[in-house]
Parts: C-alpha cells; structure tokens; sequence
C-alpha cells in the first residue's frame, strides 16, 4: 500500500556504478527517486536486478533509503546492471554501459500491475531502458498509470534509436534534456532549426509538449511552453568534485516543484541550486542523509 504522500511512478535501470575507487547503486530513475523520497514524496521504482549479490546490495539500499520496493522484480536468469565510470579531464565522466542486462527484461504485467496500484501524480521515465525488452513494459504500464508524464531524455552511444524517441516524445507532457542532447536531437529528429529555442519550440509544437526544459550546466537552464522562455541564468558553482548524477538531481527538484505548485523561475534557481551541492560530493546522491536538511527547511518548512 502506497501513502498519501505525492506518488512519483519510476520506470527503468537500477544498476551499480563502478567508479574507480568504489562501487554505488545508480541509474537515473533511483538517483531521482531517492532525492524525492528525502523531500518527502513516495516514489515507486519500476525496475528489475538480478539474484545476485549486486541485487542484493541494491534491495539493502532502497530500504535503508526508505523507497518501496512493490515495484523491483527479480530475474534468475540477468545480472544486475552494471556501469563503468570514468573520469574524464575537466571533472567529466564517462560511461561504459553493459548490454543485457536485468533491467533490460522488465515483465510488462508486472509494470502493469505495479503503476495501477500506485495511482501516481507524476510519471517518470528515460531511454536506456528502452533499448531492449524493457520498452513494452513502459508501453504497458503509462497504459495503466495516471499522472502528467515526465520524459528524461539521456541519450547514450550505442544506444540511442530515434523511432523509441518519437514514440517517447509523442507519450511525454514535459521533455527535458540538456544543451548537448537537444542539438542531437535537432539532428535525429530532423528538426532544421538554427538556434536552440527554436529546437524546442518545434519539439513542443511536433509533439504537443506541455513544455521543454533545458539545463546547460553551470550556464543555468531554462523553460519553454506556450506561454514563452523562461531561463534561470549562468550561477556559479564552487568546489566541483564531479558532476555524477546532477542532470538526476535537476529533474527531480524540478518534479518537486510541480509537485508543490512553485513558480517556473522559483523552481528552476532551486534545480539548479540542488544539483551544484550534488556536484559538491563524489557521486550522485549523498551518503549521509542531512545533507537534504537544509534544503528541506528553506523550501518545505512545513515538512
């Protein structure tokens, strides 16, 4: 049974990444889900590992995390997914992503039963997991789940197929993606537009996007919808460890937001503002739960 906190459904990989010196569960739906899960929603993870000891692991952390697991399966035949991390110059990252992995496999009745069950206010999903079987679980379940639909965009070599981006875009209210993966997008999806806003208003209008959001790093982020731009200008982040996991931490305070009903500009200064502390520690969610405090008593001080 789900409570009556804002439910958040999280469709895709749960997977452990290996950074060079240690190993921490990851995957854009659990990063996103344990911030939501600290700022007080009831997120529900939708995602398959394998019986394996990294399964294991991850099962011991969504719990001592306080998520539910009602929506994690277990394979006996696929390993938990696995990434390798490295570091690149300039604080950067890059992934090595294994194929075939258990999230790969998620049962589509399974995600059925799971997003009926969870009767949520918002939906998340990406598109790695949509690169193999797990796609017509994510059919299956945004048929079963309510809930304005949030579409993560995270478009990894090899594994990008642009007729799963259209399906994706066509089933999303909200796109977000940052600067680079829009002008991929721009060429993917044929859009022929010259300057960044443009891309998006096509986006919005080819789609029937509610809206558009960008993030383009320390240079800020902005919004698009019918309405017009709104952007949240460049603001300097200091003590840069890595940057793991803050495109994770953006989306999920900018789910906060909807969630909470703040103002766009309100919402997208604190987005940014989370994901700088996220880019202040090694990995992309923290080891300790305090770190959250402050930002819970500045922002939900009814909580």
């Amino acid at each position: 049974m789900i409570d009556a906190r804002h439910v958040v459904l999280l469709f895709g990989e749960i997977l452990i990444d290996r950074f060079p010196d240690r190993e921490v569960l990851g995957g854009a739906p659990f990063n996103v889900a344990r911030h939501l899960c600290a700022f007080g929603c009831a997120p529900v993870l939708i995602t398959r590992i394998g019986l394996d000891e990294a399964g294991g692991r991850a099962l011991q952390s969504l719990e001592s995390s306080g998520l539910t697991t009602h929506g994690v399966q277990l394979d006996s035949i696929h390993s938990t997914g696995v990434v390798q991390v490295h570091f690149t110059s300039e604080r950067g990252h890059r992934f090595d992503i294994l194929p075939d992995q258990a999230y790969d496999h998620i049962h589509p009745r399974l995600a059925r039963i799971a997003a009926l069950a969870a009767k949520p206010e918002l939906v998340y999903f990406g598109t790695l997991a949509q690169r193999s079987d797990s796609h017509r679980a994510l059919r299956h379940m945004l048929r079963a789940a309510s809930g304005q639909r949030f579409f993560d965009v995270n478009l990894r070599n090899p594994w990008i197929c642009v007729e799963r981006l259209h399906w994706s875009l066509k089933h999303a209210d909200i796109m977000k993606a940052n600067d680079a993966e829009l002008e991929l997008l721009n060429q993917l999806l044929d859009l022929k537009a010259t300057s960044a806003e443009a891309q998006a208003g096509l986006l919005a209008q080819r789609y029937s996007l509610r809206g558009v959001l960008i993030t383009c790093g320390a240079d800020g982020a902005w919004w698009l919808d019918g309405s017009g731009l709104i952007a949240m200008p460049s603001a300097p982040v200091a003590g840069i460890r890595d940057t793991v996991g803050a495109g994770d931490a953006f989306s999920a305070i900018f789910m906060l937001g909807l969630l909470h009903g703040w103002t766009t500009p309100v919402t997208l200064r604190r987005a940014h503002h989370f994901a700088g502390a996220i880019c202040q520690i090694r990995g992309a969610v923290p080891d300790y739960g305090d770190f959250y405090d402050p930002f819970i008593r500045e922002w939900l001080p009814s909580s």
